[in-house]
């Protein structure tokens, strides 16, 4: 890791199921993220607002329930209205397999589904941010 990464790990929407992002959150901050979970029912310009208060590096989304569609637009029109859309965000949770091409179009850099070790996690994102920190500044 070329430095620590901060990591925002948001529940956005009504679904009330955190222990997924936790366990995500648990597991980057001992891979040497620095981590902040945003807690549940979270709207995407409360996620992409602290984004940016954080200076976050990336923004975890965590969805179980059947918003990705919806929820992920949002999240990224909140940051490019903040001056954030440099921000890698990644997913995971319930999404099924026919809409991961729609939101990787969109911009979803990574999508992680139930079943995923949660050291392929850290080592994408460590890679990925990586890369990203390897580029000439713009």
């Amino acid at each position: 890791m070329q430095r620590r990464y901060r990591v925002v790990i948001a529940k956005p929407g009504l679904d009330g199921h955190d222990r997924g992002a936790k366990v995500i959150a648990r597991a980057l901050r001992d891979a040497g993220f620095e981590v902040i979970y945003t807690g549940l029912h979270q709207t995407p310009e409360q996620v992409a607002e602290t984004a940016l208060q954080e200076d976050a590096d990336a923004v975890g989304l965590s969805l179980l329930s059947g918003a990705h569609m919806t929820l992920f637009p949002r999240v990224f029109e909140n940051l490019a209205a903040r001056g954030a859309d440099d921000v890698l965000v990644f997913g995971g949770g319930i999404i099924p397999d026919a809409d991961i091409p729609a939101l990787e179009k969109l911009g979803v850099a990574r999508l992680f589904t139930p079943g995923t070790p949660l050291q392929v996690i850290a080592d994408w994102l460590e890679e990925a941010l990586d890369a990203r920190e390897a580029q000439p500044a713009r």
